[in-house]
């Protein structure tokens, strides 16, 4: 008969003093027992959903979220059972691996700072310009259309136009002071009487000279410098407009208008045939 020990006996020694740690959710448990609180206590006091606490202290964190809502929820839960939330927290991290390393600040702040700022477009910039190079051209065009248009003669239905030095009439630096020229009857006979018959001259100055025949036709527009003249003729009418009518002297039917015109001043006028009178 043997005398050797038994497979029982040869079994490890087991500390009964060495039990598993208490879970998280049973330690929330058992202290909300203890504390005699119900579920729906713990609830209304911690404002966590009733199904979230019956979730943690089953052990069950997946309804909370993530790892920053459940660590919210045990320290919550904790303190609302008087229970130190520190040891559950490191339990946490240990099963579920750990807090995650913060990110440092320095690197974000130069990301942040490098960052390129995004700007759209400047439209009033863009609309400032636009505007300056439209005045620019108006004003070019209007310059350079004077200049080519001064030295030519433009006539209302085909008439030939008249040549713009013996046109001009005497300067007036000849007129004696004050004493202004009487038409002569020769002039207005020589006038086509079927005819309204428009010469325009630039003598003191240059103007901007605008004219157009009764159908509203515009047969000129453009800058007279000082010395050169139009004439326009049309069957009815002429309607005139001139920039600085103080630098103008203004022939019509063959007779001198002799109004007062103000340098500087706008004149919008219109004439017809027969004896010259501004309507």
């Amino acid at each position: 008969m043997s005398l050797g020990n038994s497979p029982e006996d040869e079994r490890p020694f087991e500390d009964p003093s060495e039990e598993a740690p208490v879970s998280i959710g049973r330690a929330l448990r058992q202290a909300r027992i203890e504390a005699g609180l119900t579920v729906d206590d713990v609830s209304t006091a911690t404002r966590v959903r009733i199904a979230i606490v019956h979730a943690i202290e089953a052990d069950d964190f997946a309804p909370c979220g993530g790892d920053v809502y459940a660590r919210g929820h045990i320290r919550t839960l904790a303190r609302a059972v008087r229970l130190d939330a520190a040891p559950l927290i490191e339990r946490y991290d240990a099963t579920h691996g750990g807090r995650p390393a913060p990110t440092p600040a320095a690197p974000l702040f130069e990301a942040e700072r490098i960052r390129p700022e995004r700007r759209g477009p400047n439209w009033t910039a863009a609309m400032v310009a636009a505007i300056v190079a439209v005045v620019g051209f108006v004003g070019f065009t209007a310059f350079k259309g004077g200049d080519d248009g001064g030295a030519e003669e433009q006539v209302a239905e085909g008439a030939t136009p008249t040549t713009a030095k013996t046109a001009s009439p005497t300067p007036k630096s000849d007129k004696p002071v004050g004493q202004k020229p009487e038409p002569s009857d020769s002039a207005i006979a020589a006038a086509p009487q079927d005819k309204v018959t428009v010469q325009v001259s630039a003598a003191d100055g240059r103007s901007w000279v605008a004219a157009k025949d009764h159908n509203g036709r515009l047969i000129f527009d453009g800058l007279l410098k000082q010395g050169d003249s139009q004439t326009f003729q049309d069957s009815e009418k002429i309607n005139l407009v001139l920039g600085d009518a103080g630098a103008i002297d203004l022939f019509v039917n063959g007779k001198k208008i002799n109004d007062d015109f103000r340098p500087g001043a706008v004149e919008r006028l219109t004439y017809t045939k027969g004896d010259p009178q501004a309507g």
